[in-house]
């Protein structure tokens, strides 16, 4: 996923808001070279000349008797010489465009300088005696993890990722402290793949061990209470390389635990699925360090089956397969660990509530029939979170129409206690441990960075104050206002939108509009600070609109089901919806609206771009699912089959080949209509959403439409390198993509900066 700091070692199969831009081109043998120049025969009314790709022909999938061609699936293979040479003639079309608008360097300046100014924090937590938090000044390409004896003592530099490597492309990718705080183990990722190796210090004296954990993707960190060790997962050695460029397929993920000292060939497999190959898992040891959670899931739906091993029943230590007792062995539904009292322990669910709950089961006597609600299902609201701290306490986070609401409740009983007060915008950290006796949690909105409260759950009245606030200089928020509508699809269900302009402006339509979208695996897109989306706003006389379309999980799992499968399509209507209430409202017009989203959001715009080209004058799609029919074959691309289904299904296929956007280009009917300006932004070392999807979209796109007489807007792709799906991407790259990013779309719809 939109997260712009790292709280969590957490991994989802499919990312937000992600953005790759390119740093320099690959170099590639002339002759190859020569097979890709421009060609001379395409019209001359035509204002670009793209790279003449190889079209193979003869290349053509059969689907349950449906023929489709495939003529550029040798860019499937990303170290081919052909395959390189594509991406370097793209490369250097695009790049010179780019450097031409005049709206780059003004942007990037500005960006530099508000991210000079605007340091970022993260919410403090403790670990044994010591508090850490991560803090970054502004322009360092890896934020740093600090520590401190107390809140009041003077914080010093424990682990600065910026050491990693000298251009900041290592990046930190999950950690996770020992019970007693003495150990930490961390991943470390090079240039955005999602490969991690795992690393261990010791915290008193910052010392590095020796130990070493490879292999690892899509993992969890977790210590075992006696501070021996830690289970984590990997996969098996592969054919081939495993640096993030591949396209090879992830399976057969088994959990080890390690011993701490010892070699990782000597660790021991807890947990394995031969029969399954598609099957993740993650353990997690309870709040009392008893037991360990081992949860299994097969894709991104929100459904898992939940064992668990109670460690006293195993007195010679973790020595082999754990006895697993499979207390939920379907995946009928989620359960999701939030902490135990013993043999009673505390779940929160979507099982008969798709909004979430939280419910009691007694290991001692697990039959469903026991099972005992503690806090139920609320008639809007979802449960995002919920964690038990102080031993007695549960706070639990909820979206109210996209607006996160804070409450606590008595762990015993489920009594509501409190309702913590927050302006429109979201809870993006929280800290606070069931031995803690104190919280921390972080606010954002698209007009304030960050604000982190504090609250000491010893004193009463519970009184949370503000722990650190964070403001930009040269930007008053005042100045600007934020508005939530609720519009209507086709089918007249209503679909909130978020949209943010300067105060006082005139609904004339000739503002540029940028519409964000995501739509997909339960993933609810809630209010955000964005530096450059507010440059957006300031100096290009922009309007931003965030549209919650059917798909994500802002109304839990039912909007989630509306918007997946054989309902895919109303992610897409829902967001040209979007677009013609703007226009409507005289927001913006269509000449002068971009839309924009990354990854599964990346496939929404190409799909709409497809769809409905007339409505939009940019497109900005990063990192996106194009190709729908091959998808599942690429890495960890099977895990989307719950999302999107399968096209070796045929029903299912039937679902995707009537949208998938590289089956589904067409040149515009009607005069005058044109694809809008259409900028793809993909990394080389991305291996979760690879990059042959852009590449096989963009080559298609160029072919039938970019030779045609009427297309004059750009069809472009930036490829960066030594980049991935967007997570640990260093600042550098971050503003260097976003100036690219903004200098197209300004050039492309003739938008001057205001100072």
């Amino acid at each position: 996923m939109t997260s712009h700091f790292l709280f969590t070692g957490g991994t989802c199969a499919i990312g937000l808001l992600i953005r790759s831009v390119l740093s320099k081109p690959l170099l590639q043998s002339p002759r190859l070279l020569c097979l890709l120049r421009t060609s001379r025969k395409l019209t001359s009314k035509m204002s670009f000349q793209y790279p003449q790709a190889y079209r193979d022909d003869a290349v053509v999938d059969d689907y349950h008797g449906c023929k489709v061609p495939d003529p550029y699936s040798w860019l499937e293979d990303p170290d081919s010489e052909k395959t390189q040479a594509f991406v370097t003639a793209q490369n250097q079309l695009t790049l010179p465009f780019l450097e031409r608008c005049e709206v780059r360097d003004l942007f990037k300046e500005r960006m530099t300088e508000l991210l000079y100014d605007y340091p970022k924090y993260s919410c403090p937590f403790k670990r044994g005696s010591r508090y850490f938090h991560f803090y970054n000044t502004g322009l360092q390409n890896q934020s740093v993890m600090y520590v401190q004896e107390n809140l009041d003592a003077e914080p010093t530099v424990f682990l600065d990722p910026n050491t990693f490597s000298d251009d900041g492309t290592v990046a930190l990718r999950g950690y996770a402290f020992s019970e007693d705080g003495e150990y930490l183990a961390y991943g470390t990722s090079a240039s955005g793949s999602d490969w991690v190796e795992i690393r261990f210090l010791r915290v008193e004296d910052a010392v590095p061990l020796e130990d070493r954990l490879e292999r690892v993707k899509f993992s969890c960190m977790s210590w075992t209470h006696d501070g021996k060790g830690l289970f984590y997962n990997s996969y098996p050695e592969q054919e081939g390389k495993s640096d993030g460029t591949e396209t090879s397929t992830n399976l057969h993920q088994k959990l080890y635990f390690h011993v701490l000292g010892t070699p990782q060939s000597e660790d021991v497999l807890c947990a394995e699925f031969p029969e399954n190959p598609k099957w993740m898992s993650g353990a997690e040891v309870s709040d009392d360090g008893r037991y360990v959670l081992l949860s299994i899931r097969e894709g991104c739906d929100p459904v898992n089956r939940l064992w668990y091993c109670d460690l006293q029943t195993t007195p010679q230590g973790i020595t082999g397969l754990l006895p697993w007792v499979k207390l939920i062995d379907n995946f009928d539904a989620e359960y999701e660990y939030v902490t135990n009292e013993g043999t009673l322990f505390t779940f929160k669910t979507n099982l008969d509530a798709p909004r979430y709950r939280l419910i009691n089961i007694d290991f001692a006597s697990p039959a469903q029939s026991n099972w005992k609600e503690l806090i139920p299902q609320h008639d809007k609201d979802v449960i995002v979170f919920a964690t038990c701290t102080y031993s007695s306490y549960l706070f639990v986070c909820f979206l109210h129409d996209v607006k996160n609401v804070l409450k606590m409740y008595r762990l015993s009983s489920g009594e509501e206690l409190r309702t913590f007060p927050l302006d429109v915008g979201s809870v993006v950290g929280f800290t606070g441990r069931k031995r803690d006796s104190e919280i921390f949690y972080y606010f954002t909105s698209f007009l304030s960075p960050a604000i982190i409260y504090h609250c000491d759950l010893t004193k009463e009245p519970l009184q949370p104050h503000i722990f650190r606030e964070v403001t930009v200089k040269g930007f008053n928020p005042s100045d600007y206002q934020t508005t939530q509508v609720f519009y209507p699809s086709k089918d007249g269900t209503q679909i909130p939108m978020f949209i943010v302009h300067k105060k006082g402006i005139k609904l004339d339509g000739s503002h540029p509009g940028f519409l964000y979208g995501y739509g997909g695996f339960n993933i609810s897109i809630t209010p955000s600070y964005s530096v450059s989306r507010l440059i957006f706003v300031r100096h290009l006389g922009g309007v931003l609109a965030v549209a919650n379309i059917r798909g994500g999980g802002e109304y839990g799992e039912t909007w989630h089901k509306a918007g997946m499968l054989a309902c895919k399509q109303n992610c897409f209507t829902d967001f040209q919806c979007a677009a013609e209430y703007l226009i409507k409202e005289g927001y913006t017009s269509p000449s002068k609206l971009t839309i924009n989203g990354g990854s599964n959001g990346g496939l929404l715009v190409a799909a709409c771009v497809n769809q409905r080209p007339e409505l939009f004058g940019c497109a900005v799609a990063q990192v996106g699912v194009m190709d729908m029919l091959k998808f599942h074959k690429f890495t960890i691309g099977h895990a989307w089959t719950t999302d999107f289904g399968c096209s070796e299904d045929k029903d299912q296929f039937e679902w995707l080949i009537k949208y998938s956007p590289l089956h589904n280009i067409r040149i515009p009917e009607g005069n005058g209509v044109q694809y809008p300006a259409v900028l793809l932004l993909t990394g080389d070392h991305d291996d979760r959403v690879v990059p042959l999807h852009s590449l096989k979209y963009i080559a298609t796109l160029q072919h039938i439409v970019g030779r045609s007489s009427k297309q004059t807007n750009p069809l472009f792709i930036l490829v960066d390198t030594k980049s991935g799906h967007g997570a640990g991407k260093p600042t550098s790259k971050v503003i260097q993509e976003v100036a690219d990013t903004y200098a197209f779309i300004a050039r492309c719809l003739n938008i001057s900066w205001v100072k």
